[in-house]
């Protein structure tokens, strides 16, 4: 039988072969003789803030023990939170997956340790330790999976909202999981929640989970806002869960999400009067500083989307007005969806948009170099969704003129993107218009095209584990 070495033993031995006394490594250590004495006869445990000490006086990387600690004074000793829980979050701090997998399995058989973690994820979440939060979100939902706890439902979003990445279709089965616990969340994450999943439908492109999330989320933020603004209801409210924005902004994210599936939908006009509907907000009570930001940015996106639902039913003639406005703006996220725009309407309505791609052409080539960093979940999946798009409509403007080589600069860009965000539909899209105008293509481009279609290719195989038949 192997016997499982220990963090004493380790110590003891260090101490004979450097021949300190317990008082030397005492001073070295910053800790008393006696505590010292009690580690190494066995007396007393140790918290992991005396074992980081040892391990630096001793010169060993930071953590060099941990799994010995596991083994010696977690697994082996009946579980103690007041140790466990400064480990979890050491082990949080130096990334060490593996420990907090360790720690976890060991004491989660008892449902009573529970509520402890999911403090302790809700902690690193907000630390935005998430990798370590997602281990512990897991093990709560596994462990509370049939307690139809609202504990259960925040560990889900939370789930979702770490989980959530390039991959769309990943994305739409984290969407579909967390579909099923929104109801059991608090009325103020509620909100937040259908906030989220409309956004992520909406870089889907599921119009129809996008309106009926919209419609759910304005139903639930009219029946709140009422209740907030009744005199009897106001001192409770205070005490509330504050929401990451007013709570008028999801009543009126509501029109502006509807508004989009009616112009996925082809129905500007339609979209026109959700737009309409946000752009007037005289009906919001409140007046501090936050409203008036959420008030000025929606009739700034009422300005710019009533410009775009003209101009993309045929409306040519707000083009002007509308590239005026885009030149007025300050460069942001936003910037990407307000070009795209141009294209699409440029590419259905055969517009000659040469000046306006001149005239932005600084914009258009730092989107290149976009990143998405954001924890904002429309900067994180609307925004990939659409620069592959304008990638697309670049693309499909400069070929159709005989422009190849810029052409096919951003068509490459537009497939490389598809291919991250693992959209299908704008890969396929992409694949078309090369094979259209594959002729015009110089051998570089093509090399560089098959080249992507093989790895593509190959990536499909790993991840399907499937086999390429090759010999």
């Amino acid at each position: 039988m192997e016997i499982t070495p220990t963090i004493r033993a380790e110590l003891e031995q260090y101490l004979k072969q450097e021949g300190l006394s317990l008082s030397q490594f005492g001073q070295i250590t910053g800790m008393n003789r006696g505590i010292i004495s009690s580690i190494v006869s066995g007396n007393k445990s140790m918290s992991v803030n005396q074992l980081d000490r040892i391990t630096e006086a001793m010169g060993l990387p930071e953590g060099y023990f941990y799994d010995l600690f596991i083994e010696n004074y977690i697994i082996d000793t009946p579980p103690n939170m007041r140790r466990i829980e400064p480990f979890l979050y050491r082990c949080a701090e130096l990334d060490k997956l593996d420990a907090i997998r360790r720690v976890v399995g060991t004491i989660m058989d008892n449902l009573l340790y529970s509520p402890k973690l999911f403090e302790i994820a809700e902690n690193l979440f907000a630390q935005g330790r998430h990798a370590a939060a997602l281990l512990l979100y897991e093990n709560v939902a596994e462990v509370e999976k049939y307690q139809h706890s609202e504990r259960l439902a925040v560990c889900q979003y939370r789930i979702f909202t770490i989980q959530i990445g390039e991959d769309q279709n990943r994305n739409f089965h984290a969407a579909a999981i967390l579909e099923a616990f929104v109801e059991r969340l608090d009325e103020t994450d509620q909100l937040d929640a259908l906030k989220d999943l409309a956004n992520v439908y909406r870089s889907l492109r599921k119009w129809e989970k996008v309106d009926e999330t919209a419609r759910k989320m304005r139903e639930k933020a009219e029946i709140q806002y009422a209740m907030k603004h009744q005199q009897k209801k106001r001192e409770c409210d205070e005490s509330k869960k504050k929401l990451s924005r007013p709570m008028f902004v999801y009543i009126t994210y509501a029109d502006l999400l509807c508004a989009s599936v009616c112009e996925a939908q082809g129905d500007y006009q339609q979209a026109l009067e959700y737009t309409y509907a946000y752009a007037d907000l005289d009906w919001v009570l409140e007046t501090d500083q936050d409203a008036l930001y959420w008030i000025n940015l929606y009739k700034d996106w009422a300005q710019c989307n009533t410009y775009m639902y003209k101009l993309l039913s045929g409306d040519t003639c707000v083009l002007l007005d509308y590239v005026e406005y885009i030149a007025a703006s300050k460069v942001d996220k936003e910037m990407v969806t307000k070009l795209l725009n141009v294209m699409i309407a440029a590419n259905r309505y055969q517009i000659d948009v040469d000046h306006v791609l001149k005239r932005f052409e600084t914009i258009i080539d730092s989107f290149v170099q976009q990143g998405n960093p954001s924890t904002d979940m429309y900067t994180r999946q609307v925004i990939p969704e659409q620069f592959a798009r304008f990638g697309y409509e670049l693309a499909y403007y400069y070929l159709y003129r005989g422009s190849y080589g810029v052409g096919f600069k951003h068509l490459m860009y537009a497939m490389v993107k598809s291919h991250i965000i693992n959209n299908e539909t704008y890969f396929i899209n992409c694949m078309g218009l090369f094979v259209k105008f594959r002729t015009h293509a110089v051998s570089e481009f093509k090399e560089k095209f098959l080249n992507l279609i093989e790895k593509v290719w190959l990536d499909n195989v790993e991840k399907n584990g499937s086999s390429d038949r090759r010999s």
